[in-house]
Order: C-alpha cells, then sequence, then structure tokens
C-alpha cells in the first residue's frame, strides 16, 4: 500500500496512504472533515485523463496513521503533510483542488509555501470563520470530539446525516448521500476526536488573516454552494481579498460539491486549470475596482 511519511519530530513520523492516476501536470485532492481520499474518486477519474492525479487521506483516516496525541492534528500539520506527500513524489508544483477542511489546508499553502502551489480550489471553504461565533464553533467543535469518543462513527454519522448543509445532498442524490454516511461510519472515531478537536477547533478563522492574504498572487477559485450559509460570507471575503480569485457559486447545492454536483464541479474546475496553464487567469486589473 503506497504511502508517504510526515515528519512531525525528529523521532516522530505519521505514512500518509494515496493514490495516484494519469500523467502530466499534477493536481493533489484535499478532502474534507467527513469524507476521505475515496471522495475524490469521480474527480481522479475525469482529471487522470489529462492530469498526474494523486489523492491521499489525512492523518487520523484509516488507511493512513493514527496519531494518538491530539497536539499533532493542527491546521499546521494538515497543510505540511500535503507537501509531504509532494515531496515524497518528487512534485514540486502542484495544482491543489480542496474541499472544506481541504480547502483550509490549500489556502495555508498559498499563504505559506506559495511557491508550491500552481493554483488553489477553494470549494465549501471557511465554516466556523464568522468572529462573532467563533467561541461557540469552538465549543462545538469539543462537543463533537468528545461525541465521537463516547459513542463511534457509526453512531455519528447517524446524527449528522441530515445535518443542514447536507440536505441538498440528500435530496438531489439520496443514494449517493447514503454512501457518503455509510463511509463516514467506518472513520476511526479516534482519529475524527483529535481532528475535530484539534483542526477543526482551533485553526485561526480566515477573516484573521487578512493582510496576508492579500499577498497570495496564486490563481485561486473559489466554490461555494448557495445552500452552504455558513460557507457564502467566507468565499465572498476570500473573492475580495485574494487577488487572483474567481468566484462561483452553485444553485441549490450544500456542503458536498464534488460529489453533489460532479459534472458541473469537473468543468468549473477543468476549465480554471486550462486558463492558469494558459497564463490567463491574472490578479485582478485595477480599473475593475469600483
Amino acid at each position: 500500500m503506497p504511502h508517504a511519511v510526515a515528519k512531525d519530530s525528529a523521532k516522530d513520523s505519521v505514512h500518509l496512504h494515496y493514490e495516484e492516476a494519469g500523467s502530466g501536470t499534477p493536481i493533489i485532492f484535499l478532502h474534507e472533515f467527513a469524507a476521505d481520499h475515496t471522495n475524490w474518486e469521480p474527480q481522479m477519474r475525469y482529471f487522470s485523463r489529462g492530469h498526474r492525479c494523486i489523492t491521499y487521506s489525512a492523518r487520523g483516516y484509516t488507511p493512513s496513521d493514527v496519531p494518538p496525541d491530539a497536539a499533532v492534528y493542527t491546521y499546521k500539520h494538515f497543510y505540511t503533510d500535503a507537501l509531504a506527500v509532494l515531496d515524497h513524489l518528487g512534485i514540486v508544483k502542484a495544482h491543489f483542488v480542496g474541499l472544506s477542511m481541504g480547502s483550509y489546508s490549500s489556502l495555508q499553502v498559498g499563504l505559506n509555501a506559495p511557491e508550491r502551489a500552481l493554483s488553489m480550489t477553494l470549494a465549501a471553504v471557511g465554516s466556523g470563520s464568522e468572529l462573532e461565533n467563533l467561541d461557540a464553533f469552538r465549543a462545538q467543535c469539543r462537543a463533537n470530539a468528545e461525541q465521537y469518543e463516547a459513542i463511534g462513527s457509526v453512531e455519528v454519522a447517524k446524527v449528522t446525516r441530515e445535518a443542514p448543509s447536507r440536505i441538498p445532498f440528500l435530496l438531489k442524490d439520496p443514494r449517493g448521500h447514503a454512501d457518503f454516511y455509510a463511509a463516514l461510519a467506518r472513520h476511526d472515531a479516534k482519529g475524527s476526536a483529535n481532528t475535530m478537536r484539534s483542526f477543526q477547533g482551533r485553526r485561526p478563522s480566515i477573516y484573521t488573516m487578512t493582510d496576508a492574504i492579500r499577498r497570495v498572487p496564486t490563481p485561486a477559485l473559489i466554490l461555494c454552494g448557495d445552500e452552504d450559509d455558513s460557507c457564502v460570507g467566507p468565499s465572498l471575503f476570500l473573492k475580495k481579498h485574494l487577488p487572483a480569485a474567481g468566484l462561483s457559486f452553485f444553485p441549490k447545492s450544500g456542503h458536498v460539491l464534488n460529489l453533489e454536483e460532479p459534472a458541473l464541479f469537473n468543468e468549473m474546475v477543468e476549465r480554471f486549470i486550462a486558463l492558469v496553464e494558459a497564463g490567463r487567469w491574472p490578479v485582478r486589473d485595477a480599473r475593475s475596482l469600483a
């Protein structure tokens, strides 16, 4: 089983399971909290026709390692893990395609290692960022972590399957929605608890990074479902402040955009990457600013 190794320290390391397909300019896919590497299968099959595509399961998500200590599940560990996968494969630069937690990590690559990112697709980005609700969001993350530890992933999947941002997926594609939550029920409960407690519950709000975001030159495509309420404001914020960002809302869509609307998602990302590779996705022209 192929894996890359992320070094947490001189003594500790984490094995990250990855899969790849195709050849060409690399694209790396970063999954959301409730997903794993398998949820990018519609994109792996589509984009590998013309690109070298890589997907991996984050730390805490089997068959990657599940470290027992929540202290090694910070947002810094997650974005540097993506770079460790690229390093293992000898890839200097790649297009980053993320969803939710994966979008946050992709943005952190743009902020901290922009030389590694050819572009960033930031889908369903920024939930939990609203500053006026930040303390409540973090408290809920801690409660969710305790729930994973108390009742396990199978029961959590039953509880969360009808969360508001997941309802559009349920209505459009009940079969796909059922498959998604069957996969969530198989997640390692300790890994999910650690991720919820440290990554989700302690990551900085994107609203606190305005100055740094304004300095990111990386071409960015922001995708948001118009019924994914917690991501609408952050998506508009990123469009305003990322210099080379485009924004698209998916109508009647929630959080899981790559699975809810795979054809539309693939079309939008394919067009974006093609324009980036052609040098036709520039920083916003000052003449278009109000």
